[in-house]
């Protein structure tokens, strides 16, 4: 079954570059988290809506493996979509190509839902809702 992919642009910033011009390895989770950020503006939830309303969602795992390095003043193409969508936890995949469109990174993020407490909670319905077009279904 098909899923809908939200794609990000992102232009790399000088800042983001070591002295050998590649975007530095720990930067790829900054990107990951501003194309997130993006993609749940996109579907009309803020994480400042979900935070005020006393839901987060901490990473829990990370896996990153680079193909190729990005470099200053390319344009990223990021891609977000979902893998789990479970009661209390959500995995984000990812993966940024250049403009080539040369595969630069793969990647997936493991989120709990809890409160600002730090204790599990179920993902709200309404956002459950939102995400299900972007859930990947194993075939």
């Amino acid at each position: 079954m098909s899923h809908q992919t939200f794609v990000h642009a992102h232009r790399v910033t000088y800042a983001e570059c070591t002295i050998g011009n590649h975007v530095y390895y720990a930067r790829y989770l900054d990107l990951f988290e501003e194309a997130r950020g993006e993609f749940f503006r996109a579907i009309g939830m803020t994480f400042q809506q979900l935070h005020e309303g006393g839901t987060i969602f901490p990473v829990i795992e990370a896996r990153l493996r680079y193909k190729g390095a990005a470099r200053y003043d390319d344009v990223l193409r990021i891609e977000v979509w979902l893998t789990e969508l479970e009661r209390v936890r959500l995995n984000f995949a990812c993966r940024i190509l250049n403009e080539g469109p040369k595969l630069l990174v793969e990647a997936s993020t493991l989120h709990a839902c809890t409160s600002l407490d730090d204790k599990p909670k179920r993902l709200p319905e309404e956002l459950v809702a939102k995400l299900r077009p972007y859930l990947a279904t194993p075939e």
